[in-house]
């Protein structure tokens, strides 16, 4: 894989200077070619304001450059220096209860301060000034981990005032909107959009078009704020400019940001996901303790990959996506933080590289022994001695050289991801338990069980090349997508809870899910409390959600009840409910036979992925598996011409 490469995330100013040249020198050794710095550093490049330091920051460059390393720059937008908020005092984002958040920490900033916008482009414009012609500068990263701690939405004067004018241009009269909303409802009309307020502190649930309309505009304030940089950027430099992401965090439009972008990238935190972001049964989390999920690593290579390759008008560009930071050890953030099962970051970054990464890097070089991080390893201990990753890592490096080349092959089978519908259905969840990423995470679990590689597409994404697609709980079907649909060839698995919104959160008519050619109507919903579920007649169930479906499309699948469960016209298939594993596995297996895609039923923790020429197969199991005559150990990876 001669075009895949492995790099660090390094802080200069954390260490002495007669350090720096050292430091470069064994990641050099250890077989890293890129190095990220700069994107938490603005109080030591501007300790005061209008005053600079940028010697330090050309001399780490030019350290790190001589010793054959490149230098992604990050802009450091994310932490604002003490006196930026003394001189913007309101620039602080304030919470849902009204409260504004505290200098101290990173991210304190509200997106929509126009202030605090004009000195990120200050700021930005310098540094693109300065190094944006250096040739050791060869890619850029603007900011760090948009939304990160619950940052996207702020309830500021700023973000007030700024949501009223987002209002006015998309309602364009105080009357239009009051109609979207549904404002007769409760007497909540509107005399003027001036008089429109954030949905907060209200006594009980606020108008749910209100916060959606809100959720759209906090999205848009993100794109805009990082949109400010990437302008300024494209005017100084060519190389390529990166963001990097955070696992399921899902309250901005990561494919409208990525528009902006050359490349996508996310910070991938297995066994910190694990324990805190991912519902699971307690005797799964003890299985994969030291792993981390088998899927929720692959998901965001696919996703990421997915807003790489994102254009602003739906169509794909040209691009790539990257890991920014790979967990090499024990975290510090999540409730418990364990150890990776020795080889495990191994496999990470191999998966990664399968999935079509362009670079893999680590997060840190050397663990820091003061701060908010001190207990989050790295490459190296506080004391300079190697942490077990290291060894890992220059493994990899040495696998790669005698990588032949190999591309990430698209693959027959996708499933369509939205970013509103996450937002649509945290605002009317209508039970305490359904989760959009939960619904698509299960689906993408359930291809994986069988074997399949996977792409994944945002809502309006081209279908063509596909055999078989998945479309669950997207809120508000894109007419493009319906139009292509009609067109669509092979097998398409839609639903639950799909098409059920219009863009304002309301009930369309007619009812959903309202497909061509399909005559199918939802009647009236349920959400499922945990431990009750509706059997299906073919074996398995629906938990957490069922729809009760009337019309005259051909009835594919029952309940144990004899309700409908599945509605059909011709290889499109509306499902009534959320299925559960045994469920997804047997529709699945069904699609892919209809389209004569094979399948394999892995055993629990083994995963593969295809590349163009190569399997790739990985064992996040804590036992050895046997697969095709090989055995992989835990941890174990393997790639067979295909």
């Amino acid at each position: 894989m001669t075009n895949r490469a492995l790099g660090v995330c390094y802080y200069p100013e954390h260490w002495p200077e007669d350090q720096w040249s050292s430091d470069a020198a064994l990641m050099v050794e250890t077989g890293l070619s890129w190095v990220r710095i700069g994107e938490f550093a603005w109080s030591r490049i501007e300790p005061r304001e209008g005053r600079f330091d940028f010697g330090w920051l050309d001399r780490a460059i030019e350290t790190l450059g001589d010793a054959g390393l490149k230098v992604i720059l990050g802009t450091p937008t994310a932490t604002p220096p003490r006196w930026m908020v003394d001189k913007h005092p309101d620039m602080l984002a304030v919470d849902e209860h009204g409260r504004p958040r505290r200098f101290g920490s990173r991210r304190h900033y509200c997106f929509s301060h126009p202030g605090y916008r004009d000195e990120c482009y200050r700021i930005v414009t310098l540094l693109g000034e300065r190094y944006g012609s250096n040739p050791h500068v060869r890619a850029w990263q603007t900011d760090n981990e948009y939304g990160c701690h619950d940052t996207t939405l702020s309830y500021s004067s700023a973000a007030r005032d700024a949501f009223r004018d987002w209002c006015a241009q998309r309602y364009q009269s105080v009357a239009a909107l009051n109609r979207a909303w549904g404002n007769v409802f409760w007497s909540m009309d509107y005399d003027s959009i001036d008089d429109i307020d954030l949905p907060n502190l209200t006594v009980t649930e606020p108008n749910p078009a209100h916060v959606m309309a809100f959720r759209r505009f906090s999205s848009d304030q993100v794109v805009r704020f990082n949109r400010v940089q990437t302008e300024v950027l494209r005017r100084h430099t060519d190389a390529p400019l990166i963001h990097n992401y955070m696992g399921r965090i899902l309250d901005f439009d990561h494919f409208d940001v990525g528009a902006d972008l050359d490349i996508a990238s996310w910070d991938s935190y297995p066994i910190g996901f694990l324990s805190d972001r991912i519902e699971a049964t307690p005797e799964h989390k003890a299985r994969f303790l030291r792993q981390g999920d088998p899927d929720m690593q692959a998901f965001h290579h696919d996703l990421y990959r997915a807003v790489g390759r994102s254009g602003k008008t739906g169509q794909p560009k040209e691009g790539g996506w990257w890991v920014m930071e790979q967990q090499p050890g024990p975290v510090n953030w999540a409730p418990y933080n364990p150890a990776p099962l020795p080889g495990m970051v191994r496999l990470w970054t191999w998966e990664a590289f399968a999935h079509g990464a362009g670079a893999v890097c680590y997060f840190r070089w050397r663990q820091a022994p003061f701060a908010q991080e001190q207990q989050h390893a790295g490459l190296l201990r506080p004391d300079s001695a190697p942490a077990p990753a290291l060894g890992e890592a220059a493994t990899v490096a040495r696998e790669l050289a005698d990588m032949p080349q190999a591309e990430t092959a698209t693959a027959r089978v996708a499933l369509l991801f939205d970013y509103p519908s996450a937002w649509a259905w945290e605002i009317q969840p209508q039970g305490a338990d359904f989760d959009y990423f939960r619904l698509s995470f299960a689906a993408y679990r359930a291809l994986r069980r069988a074997g399949l590689s996977v792409d994944i597409l945002r809502a309006d994404g081209e279908l063509s090349g596909y055999d078989l697609i998945l479309a669950p709980g997207i809120a508000t079907l894109p007419q493009v997508f319906l139009d292509r649909l009609g067109d669509f060839p092979g097998t398409a698995l839609i639903g639950p809870r799909s098409n059920a919104k219009t863009p304002d959160l309301s009930i369309p008519l007619p009812l959903p899910p309202a497909l061509p050619g399909l005559d199918a109507t939802v009647a009236q919903v349920e959400s499922l409390p945990p431990g009750i579920s509706v059997p299906l007649s073919a074996g398995g169930a629906f938990a957490h959600w069922f729809e009760h479906l009337e019309g005259a499309a051909m009835i594919t699948e029952t309940t144990t009840a004899g309700q409908p469960a599945i509605m059909s016209n011709g290889k499109q298939h509306y499902l009534a409910g959320w299925p559960d594993d045994a469920a997804f596995d047997r529709l699945i297996a069904n699609a892919c036979t209809a389209e004569r895609i094979a399948t394999r039923n892995l055993p629990d923790g083994l995963r593969c992925r295809d590349t163009s020429t190569h399997r790739f197969w990985f064992n996040y199991a804590p036992d050895p598996v046997e697969i095709d005559g090989m055995t992989l150990s835990p941890a174990g990876v393997a790639w067979v011409p295909l």
